[in-house]
């Protein structure tokens, strides 16, 4: 029986739980211009675990680049996107400190504990001084019920135990919202745009199964966050 990372890099995963859906770009690209407001605008981002895109593709930027072990990810890439079919726990193929922003949704939740230390530890080093790692994961105290229906999740993470495992990694966090989205947007109903962004303006967000953090290089003069939004 081949691993789990074999059947993730051979495509497997996607064609039984993430098939490439077109609708889902209309809703990054609103997800994209909330997430810019903790950045600016003229960032070199690098997404980690990017598989279909769509993020890196929408994210305005200087400069974009993407990791994943997904053998098609070049395919899925735009033409300003660099792709690097490769894991994230080694970003050796980057000088430090190349980027100002790292994001990652729905990653680190497949990740072994050593797999997710290295990725940490890789993502310190190619952050900039003031650059951010910026986190989607599903929050297994709001999502437990359906969590482990991906058969490729092997960790669970809280906004709290995220929250500290980052600050314990040498980060600062700096926002924690432990409800954010609803657990997927990979499901078969409408996907409107206009329903997305009513939903980001909620001060409280029903069903909502996913936590985002933003993170930086700790500077130990300031406090971590604390978690909100449970």
């Amino acid at each position: 029986m081949a691993s789990l990372r074999e059947t993730y890099s051979e495509g497997g995963y996607f064609e039984s739980r993430l098939p490439y859906d077109q609708a889902r770009e209309r809703l990054w690209r609103v997800l994209c211009g909330y997430l810019e407001k903790d950045f600016r605008r003229h960032a070199a981002v690098l997404e980690i675990g990017g598989a279909y895109c769509h993020f890196i593709n929408n994210v305005k930027a200087a400069k974009k680049h993407v990791v994943d072990l997904f053998p098609e990810l070049p395919q899925h890439a735009a033409p300003d996107v660099t792709a690097h079919v490769q894991s994230c726990t080694n970003l050796d193929i980057f000088p430090p400190g190349s980027f100002d922003v790292v994001f990652a949704s729905n990653l680190f939740e497949h990740l072994t504990r050593e797999e997710l230390a290295d990725t940490l530890a890789a993502v310190l080093r190619v952050l900039s001084e003031d650059g951010k790692l910026l986190i989607i994961q599903p929050n297994f105290k709001y999502s437990y019920r359906i969590y482990f229906d991906d058969y490729t999740h092997v960790q669970i993470f809280t906004e709290t135990g995220l929250h500290d495992l980052l600050v314990a990694s040498g980060f600062h966090c700096e926002k924690v919202i432990g409800r954010f989205l609803p657990f997927s947007l990979k499901s078969s109903g409408p996907k409107w745009a206009w329903v997305l962004r009513l939903y980001l303006a909620l001060p409280w967000r029903p069903l909502a199964g996913q936590m985002y953090i933003v993170a930086r290089r700790a500077k130990h003069q300031f406090p971590a966050a604390l978690p909100t939004g449970a």
